[in-house]
């Protein structure tokens, strides 16, 4: 059996009661009924892939997936792919944005290299596991072949099972590409069955033709390769990304080890929507950071039914608004494990006889 269907089939569904026996005693603390919001959900939502008891987060880690499109070639994006390379080697010497947050918030940043155009050095930091020197222009074919779209989630998979192995239990996905939000934007189209110019944004720079000719290029990809909407493997081969797929595969290891994931912008709910076309119950483990400035992350999040906690209009990507919500996420825990119950409130003010 392969990497990818062993850890499909290794993911099982969280339950409806573990998740209110969690609620019911966030419900009991001292305090209105979810006068806390969101937290209360988060915390039970942990609880709930905990076998309903609140675990306590021991190390945190982004998992940061680099690859190149060749459909840069169409001058979908105004930056060069050379961003691409001194961004990735930026991230193991902590001068990019998300290790700036990662660094606040006392997480680390774990960067690969899935499919970067050019070589890395063997000593920079940077995880090699390059499967392409970045995709095909899928403008003109198929973005890369099933087995490299296959490669390119267990590629993820062996990443983030590593991590998990090294006591990481709170995890997010970031990723570098230059030119990724419009595979991202192909994916959600083909899902979505709509019209590209709809999930579209200018994402970190959109080229001279705006973003009509970028939905344009879209559309002619999908009407030349033809993915098949059914299988989300042809998906990503056809219209997608190499760390895409790995972030796809990052998500997957996370829920098959009943780790929580926290995606950030849009092309990592956009991988995280490819891991739960591949099994449902992935988004049982799936937690929302950020909205995103890019029109499809709000359609993307809906289809995967989870709501962001920050509204910061950002767009940045790398994981920056996923280790942003890690610090809430610990807050919510710390809420239901420190506060005490109504009861217990009570029983400390009343006077002795």
């Amino acid at each position: 059996m392969s990497l990818l269907q062993q850890t499909i089939e290794q993911i099982t569904a969280t339950t409806k009661a573990n998740y209110d026996k969690a609620e019911n005693y966030i419900d009991s603390l001292a305090k209105p009924p979810k006068s806390l919001g969101k937290l209360e959900r988060i915390a039970a939502k942990l609880a709930a892939i905990h076998d309903g008891e609140f675990p306590k987060i021991h190390k945190k880690a982004v998992i940061v997936c680099a690859g190149d499109h060749g459909v840069c070639d169409e001058g979908v994006t105004t930056n060069p792919q050379s961003v691409t390379v001194f961004q990735t080697l930026g991230f193991p010497k902590g001068t990019t944005g998300v290790c700036a947050l990662a660094k606040s918030v006392g997480a680390e940043v774990v960067a690969v290299d899935v499919g970067v155009l050019e070589d890395l050095p063997a000593d920079s930091g940077v995880i090699l596991k390059k499967v392409k020197y970045g995709t095909d222009n899928m403008a003109k074919g198929p973005a890369m072949s099933r087995d490299e779209a296959i490669r390119s989630i267990e590629v993820g998979i062996e990443v983030a099972t590593q991590q998990i192995k090294n006591g990481v239990n709170l995890l997010a996905t970031g990723e570098m590409g230059i030119g990724n939000t419009t595979p991202s934007a192909a994916i959600l189209s083909v899902l979505e069955d709509c019209d590209p110019l709809e999930v579209t944004g200018f994402g970190a720079g959109v080229g001279e033709g705006g973003i009509a000719y970028k939905a344009e290029v879209i559309r002619k990809a999908i009407a030349l390769n033809q993915p098949n909407r059914d299988d989300i493997i042809d998906v990503l081969a056809k219209v997608g990304g190499l760390e895409i797929g790995a972030m796809a595969g990052v998500t997957l290891a996370a829920a098959a080890n009943r780790v929580p994931l926290v995606v950030d912008g849009y092309i990592s709910t956009v991988a995280a929507l490819i891991a739960a076309e591949l099994n449902p119950h992935v988004q049982d483990y799936v937690l929302a950071s950020h909205a995103s400035e890019e029109p499809g992350a709000k359609i993307a999040a809906a289809r995967l039914d989870i709501e962001p906690m920050l509204h910061m209009n950002m767009r940045l990507g790398e994981g920056s608004g996923a280790v942003l919500a890690f610090p809430i996420i610990e807050a919510a825990l710390s809420m239901a494990t420190t506060m005490v119950t109504l009861e217990q409130a009570a029983s400390i003010i009343q006077p002795k006889v």
